[in-house]
C-alpha cells in the first residue's frame, strides 16, 4: 500500500465532531495526492461555515503524519449539492431504523434509532408543575454533568413557548440543516435543538396544538441525534399539549420532577407527576432546586423553606435524588451562557449536579414501555 493510500485510510477514519461519524463514511475526504514532496489532502465540508473545520484540519494533519506522511497540506472545499444530498442520505441511514416500504425507500415515519426498544438511549424528561423553579438550568447543568462521565448526551428543548436552553448553554452557532435533516448544535459535549435557534429572542411563538405537535415530532424524527446515551427533554411547565405530544412521540421517556422547597411549589409539581403517570410515563425521582443559600459565614440559609422535595418524593413513592443550592454564580451562568458545571466545577452547586448525575446513571433505565393492548384473533 502506497503512502497516499495509507494516509487516505487514516484520514477517512477521523471523526467529525459535528456529525460524530468518520469522514470516510460521509464522503468528506476528497483527493489525497503528493505534489512536490507535500502530501495534499482535500477536506470536503457540507457548507462554507462548517463549525468543526479548524479541529478537523488539525486532526487530519496529525492522522496523515502518523500514517507516514512528511509535510502535509490540508485544503478545504465545499460539497456540491449532489454531494450534500449523498451526505444527507448517509445521515438518514445512521438516524433511523428503516421500515419496509415499496421500492425499499425510507420514509419520514421510520423510527429514530434511539427510540428502538433495544436502544441504549435513556430519554429523561425534566418536568415541573410551574415555571420559575429553575427547570431549564437543571436540565443544562445535569446534561453537562452526565457528559462529563464520558457519555453522549443531547438536549431537546421542548419548552416551545419559553425556550432558553441555547442561551444557557452558550451555543456558538445554529443547527445545520441539510435538506430535511437537522444536525443539532454541540456545546460543552452536549448536543442541543431548540425553537430558540429558529425564532428571535424577542418574538413570541403563537401556535395552536397541531403546530406544536408537528414541531416536537420533527425535532425528534428529523434531527441527527444518532444513538446518545442520554437525551434530556426540557419539558414545558404544566400538563398541556406539549406534554401530551411527548408522551406519544417519546414513549420511553422517564420523568424527573423539579420543585423548590416551599409547599406551594410542591403541590403544583405533584400535579405534573400525576399527569405523567396518567400518560403511563415512569416517574423516576424528584430534584429540589434552590434548597438553600450558603452565606459568607458558611451557614446555610433556607430562603424558600424546607422539606418540599422530600414531601413530594414521599407522596409519589420515588427517591429524592438531589438538592441544588441557590447560588448567584448558577443564575449568572444561565444568563451569560457559562454553565456553572463548566466554569466552576468545584463549586457547591456544580458538585450537587455531578452527584445528581451519578445517582441518575446508577438508577439505570426504567424499562417501562408504553405498548397498546393487542387482541389475538
Amino acid at each position: 500500500m502506497s503512502v497516499s493510500e495509507q494516509v487516505r485510510s487514516a484520514v477517512e477514519a477521523v471523526l467529525d465532531p459535528e456529525l460524530e461519524l468518520s469522514l470516510g463514511s460521509v464522503g468528506m475526504v476528497g483527493t489525497v495526492e503528493e505534489r512536490k514532496g507535500v502530501l495534499e489532502v482535500e477536506l470536503k465540508v457540507p457548507i462554507v461555515a462548517w463549525p468543526s473545520v479548524p479541529a478537523l484540519m488539525s486532526a487530519i494533519e496529525a492522522a496523515a503524519q502518523a500514517a507516514g506522511a512528511g509535510a502535509v497540506a490540508v485544503s478545504r472545499v465545499t460539497m456540491t449539492e449532489a454531494e450534500r444530498m449523498t451526505l444527507r442520505a448517509a445521515l438518514r441511514s445512521s438516524m433511523v431504523i428503516a421500515q419496509d416500504h415499496p421500492g425499499h425507500h425510507q420514509s419520514p415515519s421510520d423510527q429514530p434509532r434511539f427510540l428502538a426498544k433495544e436502544s441504549k438511549t435513556r430519554v429523561l424528561g425534566i418536568s415541573s408543575g410551574k415555571g420559575g423553579v429553575g427547570k431549564s438550568s437543571v436540565t443544562v447543568n445535569l446534561a453537562i454533568a452526565l457528559a462529563r462521565q464520558g457519555v453522549r448526551v443531547g438536549i431537546l428543548d421542548a419548552d416551545v413557548y419559553g425556550f432558553s436552553v441555547p442561551k444557557m448553554l452558550g451555543t456558538s452557532h445554529d443547527p445545520i440543516i441539510l435538506g430535511d435533516t437537522v444536525i443539532p448544535t454541540a456545546m460543552h459535549g452536549v448536543r442541543c435543538l431548540s425553537m430558540g435557534f429558529f425564532v428571535p429572542d424577542d418574538k413570541p411563538v403563537i401556535w395552536r396544538g397541531p403546530m406544536l405537535h408537528k414541531t416536537i415530532e420533527q425535532f425528534v424524527t428529523e434531527a441527527q441525534w444518532g444513538e446518545p446515551d442520554y437525551l434530556l427533554i426540557d419539558m414545558p411547565p404544566g400538563t398541556g399539549d406539549v406534554a401530551l405530544t411527548l408522551s406519544e412521540v417519546l414513549p420511553k421517556v422517564e420523568i424527573y420532577v423539579v420543585t423548590t422547597p416551599q409547599p406551594a411549589a410542591q403541590r403544583v409539581a405533584q400535579r405534573s407527576a400525576w399527569a405523567a403517570r396518567k400518560m403511563k410515563l415512569a416517574v423516576r425521582g424528584v430534584i429540589e432546586n434552590m434548597s438553600w443559600f450558603t452565606g459568607d459565614d458558611n451557614k446555610r440559609y433556607e430562603l424558600f423553606g424546607a422539606g418540599g422535595g422530600d414531601n413530594l418524593a414521599s407522596d409519589l413513592g420515588v427517591p429524592m435524588l438531589g438538592q441544588i443550592p441557590f447560588a448567584a454564580a448558577l443564575r449568572e451562568g444561565g444568563d451569560d451562557g457559562n454553565p456553572i458545571t463548566v466554569v466552576a466545577p468545584e463549586s457547591e452547586a456544580a458538585q450537587a449536579f455531578f452527584s445528581l448525575a451519578e445517582k441518575i446513571a446508577a438508577q439505570g433505565p426504567a424499562r417501562v414501555y408504553r405498548q397498546e393492548l393487542s387482541l389475538l384473533p
